[in-house]
Protein backbone atom coordinates (compact mmCIF):
# COMPACT_ATOMS: atom_id res chain seq x y z
CA UNK A 1 0.00 0.00 0.00
CA UNK A 2 2.69 2.48 1.04
CA UNK A 3 4.68 1.82 -2.47
CA UNK A 4 1.31 2.15 -4.43
CA UNK A 5 1.18 5.51 -2.61
CA UNK A 6 4.30 6.63 -3.22
CA UNK A 7 4.06 5.77 -7.12
CA UNK A 8 0.52 7.98 -7.31
CA UNK A 9 2.96 10.78 -5.65
CA UNK A 10 5.50 10.66 -8.32
CA UNK A 11 8.86 8.41 -6.44
CA UNK A 12 10.72 6.18 -8.49
CA UNK A 13 9.76 2.53 -7.75
CA UNK A 14 11.10 -0.57 -9.13
CA UNK A 15 9.19 -2.65 -11.52
CA UNK A 16 10.48 -5.76 -10.43
CA UNK A 17 9.51 -4.99 -6.78
CA UNK A 18 5.51 -4.05 -7.85
CA UNK A 19 5.79 -7.06 -10.03
CA UNK A 20 6.85 -9.36 -6.72
CA UNK A 21 4.11 -7.18 -4.77
CA UNK A 22 1.42 -7.86 -6.54
CA UNK A 23 2.10 -11.66 -7.03
CA UNK A 24 2.29 -12.39 -3.55
CA UNK A 25 -0.80 -9.85 -3.48
CA UNK A 26 -3.07 -12.21 -5.91
CA UNK A 27 -2.51 -15.18 -3.75
CA UNK A 28 -2.53 -13.86 -0.06
CA UNK A 29 -5.04 -15.60 1.07
CA UNK A 30 -3.39 -18.97 1.39
CA UNK A 31 -0.60 -17.26 3.47
CA UNK A 32 -2.96 -15.76 6.27
CA UNK A 33 -4.52 -19.44 6.43
CA UNK A 34 -1.55 -20.54 7.38
CA UNK A 35 -1.17 -18.07 9.85
CA UNK A 36 -3.94 -19.18 11.08
CA UNK A 37 -5.88 -16.18 10.81
CA UNK A 38 -9.75 -16.03 11.50
CA UNK A 39 -12.17 -16.59 8.50
CA UNK A 40 -13.29 -12.64 9.17
CA UNK A 41 -9.66 -11.26 9.22
CA UNK A 42 -8.67 -13.73 5.98
CA UNK A 43 -11.83 -11.95 4.65
CA UNK A 44 -10.76 -8.55 5.47
CA UNK A 45 -7.03 -9.06 4.15
CA UNK A 46 -8.49 -10.20 0.71
CA UNK A 47 -10.51 -7.35 0.57
CA UNK A 48 -7.35 -5.26 1.38
CA UNK A 49 -5.61 -6.88 -1.41
CA UNK A 50 -8.32 -6.52 -3.99
CA UNK A 51 -7.87 -2.59 -2.67
CA UNK A 52 -4.17 -2.31 -3.35
CA UNK A 53 -3.51 -4.06 -6.54
CA UNK A 54 -5.95 -1.78 -7.66
CA UNK A 55 -3.88 1.55 -7.04
CA UNK A 56 -1.32 -0.28 -9.04
CA UNK A 57 -3.38 -0.68 -11.79
CA UNK A 58 -4.26 -4.25 -11.54
CA UNK A 59 -8.35 -4.14 -10.85
CA UNK A 60 -9.62 -7.41 -10.32
CA UNK A 61 -13.43 -6.69 -10.50
CA UNK A 62 -14.38 -10.28 -10.89
CA UNK A 63 -12.36 -11.43 -7.38
CA UNK A 64 -13.88 -8.77 -5.70
CA UNK A 65 -17.47 -9.31 -7.13
CA UNK A 66 -16.86 -13.15 -6.40
CA UNK A 67 -15.83 -12.43 -2.22
CA UNK A 68 -18.47 -10.11 -2.58
CA UNK A 69 -21.17 -13.14 -3.15
CA UNK A 70 -19.49 -15.54 -1.38
CA UNK A 71 -19.32 -14.44 2.13
CA UNK A 72 -22.03 -11.73 2.29
CA UNK A 73 -22.57 -7.93 2.88
CA UNK A 74 -23.73 -9.09 6.33
CA UNK A 75 -20.19 -10.95 7.50
CA UNK A 76 -18.21 -8.54 6.00
CA UNK A 77 -16.58 -5.69 7.80
CA UNK A 78 -17.51 -2.43 7.15
CA UNK A 79 -13.73 -1.64 6.35
CA UNK A 80 -13.56 -4.58 3.92
CA UNK A 81 -16.93 -3.23 2.64
CA UNK A 82 -15.26 -0.24 2.05
CA UNK A 83 -12.16 -1.68 0.45
CA UNK A 84 -14.40 -3.70 -2.52
CA UNK A 85 -16.60 -0.79 -3.26
CA UNK A 86 -13.46 1.58 -4.16
CA UNK A 87 -12.18 -1.31 -6.82
CA UNK A 88 -16.11 -1.87 -8.11
CA UNK A 89 -16.70 1.80 -7.84
CA UNK A 90 -15.75 3.16 -11.42
CA UNK A 91 -16.03 -0.55 -13.05
CA UNK A 92 -19.21 -0.63 -15.16
CA UNK A 93 -20.12 -4.36 -15.18
CA UNK A 94 -20.24 -3.39 -11.24
CA UNK A 95 -23.36 -1.21 -11.57
CA UNK A 96 -25.54 -3.94 -9.81
CA UNK A 97 -23.34 -4.69 -6.98
CA UNK A 98 -22.03 -1.40 -6.03
CA UNK A 99 -25.70 -0.05 -5.82
CA UNK A 100 -26.31 -3.36 -3.45
CA UNK A 101 -22.89 -2.28 -1.41
CA UNK A 102 -24.40 1.52 -1.16
CA UNK A 103 -27.72 0.37 -0.03
CA UNK A 104 -26.07 -1.65 2.44
CA UNK A 105 -24.23 1.28 3.49
CA UNK A 106 -26.11 3.94 4.27
CA UNK A 107 -29.09 1.83 6.14
CA UNK A 108 -26.27 1.49 8.61
CA UNK A 109 -24.46 4.94 8.92
CA UNK A 110 -25.47 6.89 12.23
CA UNK A 111 -26.04 10.63 11.38
CA UNK A 112 -26.52 13.36 13.49
CA UNK A 113 -27.46 17.50 12.47
CA UNK A 114 -23.94 17.58 10.74
CA UNK A 115 -21.79 14.37 11.23
CA UNK A 116 -21.67 10.66 10.24
CA UNK A 117 -20.02 7.39 10.97
CA UNK A 118 -20.26 3.96 10.52
CA UNK A 119 -21.40 1.44 13.15
CA UNK A 120 -18.13 -1.12 13.41
CA UNK A 121 -18.72 -4.49 14.63
CA UNK A 122 -15.57 -5.79 16.17
CA UNK A 123 -14.57 -10.08 15.84
CA UNK A 124 -11.91 -12.05 18.18
CA UNK A 125 -9.35 -11.60 14.99
CA UNK A 126 -10.23 -8.15 14.34
CA UNK A 127 -6.59 -7.07 16.39
CA UNK A 128 -4.89 -8.41 13.61
CA UNK A 129 -5.74 -6.09 11.20
CA UNK A 130 -5.73 -3.08 13.60
CA UNK A 131 -8.84 -2.15 12.89
CA UNK A 132 -10.89 0.71 14.27
CA UNK A 133 -14.38 2.65 13.90
CA UNK A 134 -12.10 6.22 12.76
CA UNK A 135 -10.38 3.91 10.05
CA UNK A 136 -13.52 2.22 8.94
CA UNK A 137 -15.18 5.38 8.11
CA UNK A 138 -12.13 6.78 6.33
CA UNK A 139 -11.84 3.58 4.06
CA UNK A 140 -15.63 4.01 3.69
CA UNK A 141 -15.49 8.12 2.99
CA UNK A 142 -12.77 6.96 0.29
CA UNK A 143 -14.62 4.52 -1.26
CA UNK A 144 -17.62 7.08 -1.71
CA UNK A 145 -15.41 9.46 -3.17
CA UNK A 146 -14.87 7.33 -5.99
CA UNK A 147 -18.43 6.68 -6.97
CA UNK A 148 -19.32 10.62 -6.65
CA UNK A 149 -16.68 11.21 -9.40
CA UNK A 150 -19.64 9.36 -11.55
CA UNK A 151 -22.52 11.61 -10.85
CA UNK A 152 -24.76 9.68 -12.59
CA UNK A 153 -23.85 6.82 -9.71
CA UNK A 154 -24.50 9.75 -7.02
CA UNK A 155 -27.62 10.42 -4.87
CA UNK A 156 -28.64 13.67 -3.17
CA UNK A 157 -28.60 11.54 0.11
CA UNK A 158 -25.02 10.71 -0.74
CA UNK A 159 -23.48 13.89 -1.69
CA UNK A 160 -25.12 15.09 1.70
CA UNK A 161 -23.62 12.02 3.52
CA UNK A 162 -19.70 12.61 2.51
CA UNK A 163 -19.20 16.08 4.09
CA UNK A 164 -20.68 14.90 7.17
CA UNK A 165 -18.27 12.00 7.36
CA UNK A 166 -15.77 14.32 6.98
CA UNK A 167 -17.13 16.32 9.77
CA UNK A 168 -17.36 13.67 11.90
CA UNK A 169 -13.81 12.61 11.33
CA UNK A 170 -12.18 15.66 12.28
CA UNK A 171 -14.23 15.89 14.95
CA UNK A 172 -12.91 13.14 16.37
CA UNK A 173 -9.10 14.84 16.21
CA UNK A 174 -7.61 14.87 19.91
CA UNK A 175 -4.53 17.18 20.12
CA UNK A 176 -4.46 17.42 16.54
CA UNK A 177 -4.64 14.11 15.36
CA UNK A 178 -6.19 10.59 15.77
CA UNK A 179 -6.12 7.85 18.09
CA UNK A 180 -3.35 5.10 16.29
CA UNK A 181 -0.68 5.44 13.58
CA UNK A 182 -3.66 3.49 11.69
CA UNK A 183 -6.17 6.45 11.99
CA UNK A 184 -3.84 8.81 11.18
CA UNK A 185 -2.80 7.30 7.76
CA UNK A 186 -5.99 6.30 6.62
CA UNK A 187 -8.27 9.23 7.73
CA UNK A 188 -5.34 11.63 5.83
CA UNK A 189 -5.24 9.67 2.51
CA UNK A 190 -9.40 9.67 2.94
CA UNK A 191 -9.20 13.80 3.47
CA UNK A 192 -6.45 14.12 0.55
CA UNK A 193 -9.25 12.41 -1.67
CA UNK A 194 -11.91 14.52 -0.25
CA UNK A 195 -9.97 17.43 -0.94
CA UNK A 196 -8.41 16.86 -4.70
CA UNK A 197 -12.10 15.73 -5.10
CA UNK A 198 -14.22 19.16 -3.95
CA UNK A 199 -11.75 21.62 -3.06
CA UNK A 200 -8.89 21.35 -5.54
CA UNK A 201 -9.97 24.50 -6.78
CA UNK A 202 -8.92 27.49 -5.39
CA UNK A 203 -12.03 29.90 -4.15
CA UNK A 204 -12.52 32.66 -6.02
CA UNK A 205 -16.14 33.35 -5.84
CA UNK A 206 -19.24 35.85 -4.85
CA UNK A 207 -22.23 34.43 -2.81
CA UNK A 208 -25.73 36.20 -2.99
CA UNK A 209 -28.46 35.32 -0.68
CA UNK A 210 -32.30 36.62 -1.20
CA UNK A 211 -34.75 35.85 1.36
CA UNK A 212 -38.32 35.66 -0.48
CA UNK A 213 -38.06 38.99 -3.28
CA UNK A 214 -35.06 41.12 -0.70
CA UNK A 215 -31.58 40.89 -1.05
CA UNK A 216 -30.02 39.82 1.69
CA UNK A 217 -26.31 40.68 0.81
CA UNK A 218 -23.36 39.17 -0.52
CA UNK A 219 -19.76 38.28 0.16
CA UNK A 220 -16.61 37.73 -2.17
CA UNK A 221 -14.04 34.82 -1.11
CA UNK A 222 -10.64 34.90 -2.57
CA UNK A 223 -7.57 31.99 -1.77
CA UNK A 224 -7.87 29.65 0.97
CA UNK A 225 -9.02 30.96 4.43
CA UNK A 226 -10.67 29.66 7.69
CA UNK A 227 -12.32 32.77 7.84
CA UNK A 228 -16.46 33.01 7.93
CA UNK A 229 -18.26 36.14 7.02
CA UNK A 230 -22.21 36.23 8.73
CA UNK A 231 -25.46 38.30 7.60
CA UNK A 232 -28.08 38.82 9.62
CA UNK A 233 -32.04 38.87 8.89
CA UNK A 234 -33.91 40.73 11.56
CA UNK A 235 -36.44 38.53 13.73
CA UNK A 236 -39.33 41.55 12.57
CA UNK A 237 -38.23 40.58 8.95
CA UNK A 238 -39.89 37.25 9.45
CA UNK A 239 -42.88 38.68 11.46
CA UNK A 240 -43.25 41.45 8.76
CA UNK A 241 -44.33 38.69 6.03
CA UNK A 242 -47.27 37.12 5.65
CA UNK A 243 -46.11 33.61 4.58
CA UNK A 244 -43.22 31.64 4.00
CA UNK A 245 -40.46 33.06 2.07
CA UNK A 246 -37.87 31.37 0.07
CA UNK A 247 -34.13 31.06 1.29
CA UNK A 248 -31.96 31.43 -2.45
CA UNK A 249 -27.86 30.91 -2.38
CA UNK A 250 -26.50 31.88 -5.26
CA UNK A 251 -22.52 31.20 -6.29
CA UNK A 252 -20.26 32.64 -9.11
CA UNK A 253 -17.01 31.45 -9.66
CA UNK A 254 -14.52 29.17 -8.82
CA UNK A 255 -14.55 26.98 -5.22
CA UNK A 256 -16.11 25.41 -2.58
CA UNK A 257 -19.10 26.81 -0.62
CA UNK A 258 -19.26 26.28 2.90
CA UNK A 259 -22.43 27.77 4.62
CA UNK A 260 -24.88 27.42 7.76
CA UNK A 261 -28.53 28.54 8.35
CA UNK A 262 -29.40 29.56 11.94
CA UNK A 263 -32.28 30.57 14.03
CA UNK A 264 -31.48 33.16 17.27
CA UNK A 265 -34.61 33.36 19.38
CA UNK A 266 -35.74 34.40 22.96
CA UNK A 267 -39.10 32.22 24.17
CA UNK A 268 -41.73 33.89 25.24
CA UNK A 269 -43.02 31.99 28.18
CA UNK A 270 -40.89 31.86 31.04
CA UNK A 271 -42.51 27.97 31.98
CA UNK A 272 -40.53 25.65 29.25
CA UNK A 273 -41.06 22.14 28.71
CA UNK A 274 -37.98 20.06 28.42
CA UNK A 275 -36.56 19.10 25.32
CA UNK A 276 -34.96 16.40 23.43
CA UNK A 277 -33.24 17.50 20.22
CA UNK A 278 -30.07 15.24 20.51
CA UNK A 279 -30.16 15.25 24.50
CA UNK A 280 -32.35 14.34 27.33
CA UNK A 281 -31.89 16.40 30.31
CA UNK A 282 -33.48 16.03 34.18
CA UNK A 283 -32.46 18.34 36.88
CA UNK A 284 -33.25 17.36 40.77
CA UNK A 285 -32.63 19.01 43.78
CA UNK A 286 -31.48 17.12 47.10
CA UNK A 287 -31.20 17.63 50.85
CA UNK A 288 -27.67 17.32 51.78
CA UNK A 289 -28.35 17.48 55.54
CA UNK A 290 -31.75 16.75 56.75
CA UNK A 291 -34.38 15.34 54.16
CA UNK A 292 -37.03 17.91 55.44
CA UNK A 293 -34.53 20.90 54.05
CA UNK A 294 -36.11 20.28 50.27
CA UNK A 295 -39.24 19.43 49.21
CA UNK A 296 -40.77 18.98 45.84
CA UNK A 297 -44.23 20.34 45.60
CA UNK A 298 -47.58 18.42 43.88
CA UNK A 299 -47.23 21.13 41.43
CA UNK A 300 -43.42 20.55 40.54
CA UNK A 301 -42.06 23.47 42.29
CA UNK A 302 -39.46 23.26 44.97
CA UNK A 303 -39.67 24.23 48.97
CA UNK A 304 -36.19 25.27 50.41
CA UNK A 305 -34.80 25.96 53.34
CA UNK A 306 -32.93 29.11 54.07
CA UNK A 307 -29.40 28.59 54.59
CA UNK A 308 -29.30 24.53 53.74
CA UNK A 309 -26.98 22.82 51.68
CA UNK A 310 -28.89 21.43 48.47
CA UNK A 311 -27.29 19.01 45.98
CA UNK A 312 -27.77 19.99 42.45
CA UNK A 313 -28.04 16.40 40.06
CA UNK A 314 -28.23 17.09 36.36
CA UNK A 315 -28.64 13.73 34.43
CA UNK A 316 -27.82 13.84 30.65
CA UNK A 317 -28.81 11.02 28.14
CA UNK A 318 -27.60 10.74 24.40
CA UNK A 319 -28.19 8.14 22.21
CA UNK A 320 -25.27 8.18 20.00
CA UNK A 321 -21.76 9.84 20.27
CA UNK A 322 -21.73 13.73 20.53
CA UNK A 323 -18.92 15.83 19.75
CA UNK A 324 -17.50 19.03 21.78
CA UNK A 325 -20.35 18.72 24.68
CA UNK A 326 -21.52 21.57 26.73
CA UNK A 327 -23.63 20.93 29.68
CA UNK A 328 -24.78 24.23 31.53
CA UNK A 329 -27.17 24.22 34.48
CA UNK A 330 -28.50 27.86 35.51
CA UNK A 331 -28.93 28.32 39.22
CA UNK A 332 -31.73 30.15 40.88
CA UNK A 333 -30.85 33.54 42.22
CA UNK A 334 -30.92 32.18 45.70
CA UNK A 335 -28.19 29.99 45.32
CA UNK A 336 -24.83 30.40 45.57
CA UNK A 337 -22.37 27.40 44.70
CA UNK A 338 -20.03 25.26 47.56
CA UNK A 339 -17.01 25.00 45.39
CA UNK A 340 -15.29 22.04 48.02
CA UNK A 341 -12.47 22.91 45.63
CA UNK A 342 -11.68 25.91 47.25
CA UNK A 343 -9.57 26.29 51.09
CA UNK A 344 -12.24 28.85 51.93
CA UNK A 345 -15.36 26.51 51.67
CA UNK A 346 -17.44 24.52 53.62
CA UNK A 347 -16.90 20.86 53.37
CA UNK A 348 -19.63 18.61 51.87
CA UNK A 349 -17.90 15.32 52.63
CA UNK A 350 -18.42 14.70 49.19
CA UNK A 351 -16.52 15.47 45.48
CA UNK A 352 -18.39 17.78 43.65
CA UNK A 353 -19.19 15.17 40.95
CA UNK A 354 -19.16 11.00 41.17
CA UNK A 355 -16.50 8.71 41.24
CA UNK A 356 -15.87 9.20 37.29
CA UNK A 357 -15.83 12.56 35.94
CA UNK A 358 -17.10 11.85 32.52
CA UNK A 359 -16.41 15.41 31.37
CA UNK A 360 -12.75 17.15 30.62
CA UNK A 361 -13.53 20.27 33.03
CA UNK A 362 -15.87 22.54 34.49
CA UNK A 363 -16.66 25.64 35.38
CA UNK A 364 -18.50 27.00 38.92
CA UNK A 365 -19.64 30.27 38.29
CA UNK A 366 -21.81 32.67 40.33
CA UNK A 367 -25.16 31.98 38.22
CA UNK A 368 -24.32 28.30 36.78
CA UNK A 369 -22.46 25.45 36.99
CA UNK A 370 -20.73 24.11 33.35
CA UNK A 371 -19.30 21.15 32.38
CA UNK A 372 -17.40 20.09 28.91
CA UNK A 373 -16.49 16.88 26.99
CA UNK A 374 -14.77 17.09 23.36
CA UNK A 375 -16.18 13.46 22.86
CA UNK A 376 -18.29 12.01 24.75
CA UNK A 377 -19.82 8.19 24.00
CA UNK A 378 -23.61 7.57 23.77
CA UNK A 379 -24.76 6.94 27.18
CA UNK A 380 -26.60 8.19 30.51
CA UNK A 381 -24.29 10.79 32.26
CA UNK A 382 -25.00 12.73 35.83
CA UNK A 383 -23.60 15.76 36.72
CA UNK A 384 -23.69 17.03 40.51
CA UNK A 385 -22.97 19.77 42.73
CA UNK A 386 -23.94 21.58 45.86
CA UNK A 387 -25.04 24.71 46.60
CA UNK A 388 -26.28 26.59 49.65
CA UNK A 389 -29.88 28.26 49.90
CA UNK A 390 -28.46 32.06 50.85
CA UNK A 391 -31.32 34.48 49.89
CA UNK A 392 -34.63 34.25 50.78
CA UNK A 393 -37.77 34.78 48.03
CA UNK A 394 -39.24 32.76 44.82
CA UNK A 395 -37.02 32.43 42.11
CA UNK A 396 -37.55 30.97 38.27
CA UNK A 397 -34.66 28.71 37.83
CA UNK A 398 -34.00 28.01 33.83
CA UNK A 399 -33.53 25.36 32.41
CA UNK A 400 -30.13 23.08 31.87
CA UNK A 401 -29.09 22.70 28.89
CA UNK A 402 -26.46 20.30 26.85
CA UNK A 403 -25.80 21.07 23.24
CA UNK A 404 -22.75 20.34 21.09
CA UNK A 405 -21.31 23.63 20.75
CA UNK A 406 -20.21 23.46 17.18
CA UNK A 407 -23.66 22.21 16.01
CA UNK A 408 -25.49 23.52 18.70
CA UNK A 409 -29.03 22.38 16.73
CA UNK A 410 -28.27 19.21 18.25
CA UNK A 411 -29.45 19.91 22.23
CA UNK A 412 -31.66 19.14 24.92
CA UNK A 413 -32.76 20.87 28.02
CA UNK A 414 -35.05 19.93 31.17
CA UNK A 415 -38.34 21.94 32.43
CA UNK A 416 -37.97 25.26 33.49
CA UNK A 417 -38.33 24.76 37.82
CA UNK A 418 -39.74 27.40 40.12
CA UNK A 419 -37.82 27.38 43.52
CA UNK A 420 -39.29 29.06 46.87
CA UNK A 421 -36.31 30.04 49.54
CA UNK A 422 -38.20 30.32 53.07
Amino acid sequence: HALARAKAKGYVVPKEMIAKVSGYLKSIETKAAKLKYSQESIWAISAYSLYVRDLFGDKDSLKAQKLLKDVGLDKLSPESIGWILSVLANDPKSTAQVAEIKKHLLNRVTETADKAHFVTKYTDGEYVLLSSDRRADAVILEALLKVSSLKSQVSSQENDLIPKIVRGLLANKIKGRWQSTQENAFVLLALDKYFQTFEKATPNFVAKIWLGNGYAGEQKFVGRTANSNLINVPMSYFQSQNSAQNLILDKQGAGRLYYRIGLKYAPKNLNLAAADYGFEVTRTYEAVDNAEDVKKNPDGSWTIKAGSRVRVKVQMANPVVRYHVALVDYLPAGFEIINSELANSSSTGEKVTTFWNWFDHQNLRDNRAEAFRDYLREGVWEYKYVVRATTLGNFVTPPAKAEEMYSPETFGRSKTDFVKIE
